[in-house]
């Protein structure tokens, strides 16, 4: 009986007693980082601006912004269009496309300065989104971010769909020389529950080479914890203003192919 009343003590003092062991850490950024492996450099063909198709919807001529809003408040964007480009402008925010897509083919132009500074994710720190899903950066990012000579995490690099998929190569251009995002971008579809019926992919070529095939998403961008899925049927395409870490990031020619 003695050893009976102990070892029931003994329980009854084990369950009063928290068990922090058990008790998650905090989520950091840090926990979603990939460092190795590093791409391969790749020297891409020189650089030439590729003309809209003729059944393109041509987001940016290089003239205006009727084709974007903020996405703060969904009044006209207010980024600084001179010579044929279209830059960030502080204070501004991210923008997006007045349309709505799902499927489709992209193709946009970006460049970070000549006299870009900082370095890491300092170092013109921007991003498609493939499909802006709602305030902020939700979404699903293809990264924008000076790559050349410029050392970060893989699967934040350049090319990269954020925090996702590292690109299968580095073919970016040194600063103040353009580059080129061409890419098929299969939405998901969801059931009426709200779950995922067919999952997003994503095909990416970065200067005329493929650095993301095909590469099936694990849902939106998150920059702390694991992505999810949250159901949506078309969304716009969003260009993200990161704070000094963007500025005075450009982009021009910008267009747009509907697929089935």
């Amino acid at each position: 009986m003695a050893c009976s009343r102990l070892f029931l003590s003994a329980a009854l003092l084990a369950a009063a007693v928290p068990v922090f062991a058990q008790t998650p850490a905090k989520a950091k950024p840090e926990d979603t980082e990939i460092w190795e492996p590093i791409p391969p450099v790749v020297t891409p063909g020189p650089s030439c601006m590729t003309p809209p198709p003729s059944d393109a919807i041509v987001l940016f001529d290089g003239k205006n912004q009727d084709e974007w809003v903020s996405v703060k408040d969904k009044s006209p964007a207010k980024w600084t269009v001179t010579g044929g480009e279209m830059t960030v402008s502080k204070g501004e925010g991210s923008i997006e496309t007045k349309r709505s897509f799902k499927n489709y083919q992209l193709h946009i132009e970006w460049k970070v300065p000549a006299n870009i500074t900082g370095s890491g994710q300092a170092r013109g720190n921007s991003g498609v989104f493939l499909a802006s899903t709602g305030a902020g950066d939700s979404g699903y990012e293809l990264q924008v971010l000076d790559s050349y000579n410029n050392k970060t995490y893989v699967n934040g690099m350049a090319g990269s769909l954020y925090k996702q998929a590292i690109p299968l190569a580095n073919p970016g251009r040194k600063p103040g020389e353009w580059q080129a995002y061409d890419v098929v971008w299969t939405a998901p579809t969801f059931s009426a529950d709200g779950t995922v019926k067919t999952p997003a992919y994503a095909t990416v070529l970065f200067n005329g080479v493929l650095v993301e095939n095909h590469f099936e998403l694990k849902g939106e961008t998150l920059y702390i914890g694991k992505p999810f899925y949250k159901a949506y049927t078309e969304a716009p395409i969003k260009l993200q203003a990161h704070g000094d870490k963007s500025e005075p990031l450009s982009f021009r020619n910008i267009w747009v192919r509907e697929l089935p």
